[in-house]
């Protein structure tokens, strides 16, 4: 009754994460293709970096707020509350560290442009996800797959119009994108929100920040990890470089979606059932799943764009000659976000900290020196550093497995 009830519930995810699929793909496909390549990277480098400063928001809170929408429902309407003080407490954070990654990162993007992403990130898309994370931990799946999926499709549809109306600037697709992002907030309160008595309750806030803290710490680093590459890239290469760069990792980024869906599931079973993070045969044959599927998704779309490389556009026909050369990345980037959430579910979030800190400095430090041996030329982009990229996602995968399997084996040592 049980693997029915999962099974129920991960096809209800799994079958929206492939709507999102079609749907993000449709809207990275329009955005990728209206601005210029330059800009497309500067955007991507700067939307990666609002959804890191969206987990400096509220510093963390979010992880307790789960765990009480997923085990003490009456109390979500409390820690809902306490998320929303934890947010107004964060942002004038939030805002200093903006405004120290502007001139380091992105000397060359639009200072009106970057704030308007980087709002858009923290008090628009983030807030959807909140919301979102509460239907979920309520096991109300079928309301969290479509408010995300309108979410998705609402900035499909900006980035439509912004298309259709001919405009091709990075400063009017910031103003496009904030208010999508906004609309998203708006609609997911309003009409996704379960039913829900706000209450204040001060000493609980107090004691839960322990556990914040060290929630916000592992989810920052997490997000560092998976999106300082771009950065380093921009930084390094030039916006060039880094449009060709993002484009190729939002592909492969589309191969993680059913992923997460399933470890999100499994993340949560882990919680009650602590038994299914000790099964070494379980956990074998969950990374052998993700890495078939995620190798076996880029293997699909390269072969489509070898055989038709204009299929998705011309700034997408760009990096076609790069995907054949990466096939090895999504399995173990996936993997690397897989075992972090199986430190996750398994409460070891210092341990998961420390680890996607690693892991952050790791990627940074060699795909530094990939780009710094292979030159930063845009002619080097397909043929000289793009292979080298599986050795790399190869060390992080080693590093993050040796860690997460560390801990697994001394749970199940005997007390």
């Amino acid at each position: 009754m049980m693997n029915t009830r999962i099974i129920t519930d991960y096809l209800a995810m799994a079958g929206g994460s492939l709507a999102r699929i079609v749907i993000s793909l449709a809207y990275f496909l329009i955005v990728a293709n209206a601005l210029s390549l330059g800009d497309f990277g500067m955007f991507a480098t700067a939307s990666a970096a609002g959804v890191v400063l969206s987990r400096v928001a509220s510093f963390g809170f979010i992880s307790p707020l789960f765990r009480a929408a997923t085990v003490r429902h009456r109390l979500t309407g409390v820690y809902l509350t306490g998320f929303f003080l934890a947010l107004g407490a964060s942002l004038p954070v939030v805002v200093a560290l903006a405004a120290g990654l502007k001139p380091l990162v992105f000397p060359q993007m639009p200072p009106l442009a970057f704030v308007l992403i980087i709002g858009a990130e923290v008090l628009g898309w983030r807030l959807l996800e909140v919301v979102a994370i509460i239907n979920n931990g309520q096991r109300r799946f079928v309301q969290a797959t479509a408010l995300v999926l309108l979410g998705a499709g609402i900035r499909t549809l900006g980035a439509l119009a912004f298309w259709v109306l001919g405009h091709s600037s990075l400063a009017d697709w910031a103003w496009t994108y904030l208010a999508a992002n906004a609309l998203c907030a708006l609609i997911a309160f309003v009409f996704f929100l379960p039913k829900l008595r706000l209450r204040l309750a001060p000493a609980l806030y107090l004691r839960q920040m322990r556990d914040a803290m060290p929630a916000a710490l592992a989810d920052i680093t997490f997000y560092t990890q998976a999106e300082l590459d771009k950065a380093v890239v921009l930084m390094m290469a030039g916006p060039q470089v880094a449009g060709l760069y993002a484009i190729a990792m939002r592909v492969i980024d589309l191969t993680a979606l059913p992923i997460r869906s399933f470890n999100q599931l499994f993340m949560q079973k882990i919680m009650t059932d602590r038994r299914m993070a000790l099964s070494g045969g379980m956990l074998a044959l969950v990374e052998a799943a993700i890495a078939v599927v995620s190798i076996g998704g880029l293997g699909v779309v390269a072969a489509l764009l070898w055989w038709k490389p204009d299929l998705l556009g011309r700034s997408i026909a760009a990096v076609v000659p790069l995907l054949p050369l990466l096939l090895a990345v999504p399995a173990f980037r996936n993997l690397v976000e897989y075992h972090a959430e199986l430190l996750y579910g398994m409460e070891r979030t210092g341990v998961r900290a420390a680890l996607l800190a690693l892991i952050a400095t790791l990627k940074a430090a060699l795909i530094w020196l990939t780009l710094h041996l292979a030159g930063t030329l845009p002619k080097a982009a397909g043929a000289d550093w793009a292979p080298w990229l599986n050795l790399v996602f190869l060390a992080l995968y080693a590093v993050s497995g040796l860690v997460a399997y560390s801990v697994i084996r001394n749970a199940r040592k005997p007390a």
